[in-house]
């Protein structure tokens, strides 16, 4: 049985049942595929506690918003409603169908945090992953490579030596021959791979908007790393305190990589809990922030440009978002938690 269609098929279940539509007769359709075969039932516990961690919104909250009269209803597209709903963060459930992105992919993932979590891993070999908010990651190690996939979201990578005996000989170098890592440290995205070279390194997964393919962003922290895209460019070599954004089909320019003052030796502070301004834009910084919240958070255009300083703590976006209005000309507009909009002072 494949694993992967059971947890969608565990996840479109708990779409129906919470859409406000659902009757008896549906609740006992699902209680007959919960009862078809144990890896339903335990694919629907893990849905049902998922939708916890993840931050789902209460199912009375979507129940009206859900029945309001809109053209998508009138025209039978129920689908294209929940697509518009989990776009503005109404309701949770519809976007992991993966219309907004695949959470589902969390599930499946060997390792995996949730929205506002960060999660730290040691590896087979030694190495590191700290995982930041709404993450997924697959490690592969074998005989010839220690691969860890990373599915969605931001890891902060600190490779170790690998100690792993060589099959032929029994012995544990950590180079080859050639003085090359026998079983080199990668990071693989959709992008493209990543080849550690004795280092520390942030990794992020970023989505296309308008004009712009996704894309991934690579932060090198200590020593180098080697940049390969998906789709057969020249690979290059990244230094430390350097970072770069890559497609399958390009790598962009180098930038430096000023070192984030609110992390502990050298990490970025997100490690911390801590979300470092300097003088970043506000509709930037709601962007950053809205990543450890679950629902949405929109910037209304007049304050967009307004400049935000200093470092916050991310166990409490409530908190952050009411220190806006108390050092900038704004006001906080929450029609739901899940669902908030900073505009202008003077806005009615």
């Amino acid at each position: 049985m494949n694993d992967a269609t059971v947890i969608r098929e565990a996840a479109q279940w708990l779409v129906r049942l919470h859409s406000g539509e659902a009757g008896a007769s549906d609740w006992a359709a699902c209680a007959r595929w919960r009862a078809a075969h144990p890896a339903h039932e335990q694919a629907w516990q893990k849905a049902e506690r998922l939708s916890a961690q993840f931050g789902a919104v209460p199912p009375a909250l979507g129940i009206p918003v859900l029945t309001r009269p809109t053209r998508a209803t009138t025209q039978g597209n129920r689908r294209a409603v929940l697509r518009t709903l989990a776009a503005l963060g109404v309701v949770a459930p519809a976007a992991w169908l993966g219309w907004q992105h695949a959470p589902w992919q969390g599930w499946t993932a060997d390792y995996a945090a949730a929205t506002g979590e960060r999660r730290d891993v040691t590896l087979a070999d030694g190495s590191r992953l700290t995982l930041n908010t709404d993450t997924a990651v697959d490690v592969v190690f074998s005989g010839t490579q220690r691969l860890v996939r990373l599915r969605r979201g931001e890891v902060y990578v600190r490779t170790a030596p690998d100690t792993a005996p060589d099959i032929a000989t029994g012995t544990a170098p950590d180079t080859g021959s050639a003085g090359t890592p026998r079983r080199p440290f990668v990071v693989e995205t959709p992008q493209g791979r990543l080849h550690a070279l004795g280092t520390r390194f942030t990794v992020r997964l970023l989505a296309g908007h308008g004009d712009d393919p996704p894309a991934t962003e690579l932060v090198v922290l200590e020593h180098r790393v080697q940049v390969a895209p998906s789709g057969g460019s020249a690979p290059a070599i990244v230094q430390a305190g350097q970072g770069v954004r890559f497609t399958a089909a390009q790598i962009g320019p180098m930038r430096p990589q000023a070192q984030d003052p609110s992390g502990v030796d050298g990490a970025p502070g997100w490690t911390q809990g801590v979300l470092y301004a300097d003088s970043l834009r506000l509709d930037a910084f709601l962007a950053e922030l809205s990543r450890y919240r679950p629902g949405v958070i929109r910037c209304a255009p007049e304050v967009a440009g307004l400049r935000i300083s200093g470092a916050f703590q991310l166990a409490d976006t409530d908190y952050v978002l009411a220190m806006l209005r108390e050092t900038l000309p704004v006001q906080v507009v929450l029609r739901t938690r899940w669902w908030v909009t900073v505009a202008p002072a003077d806005r009615m």
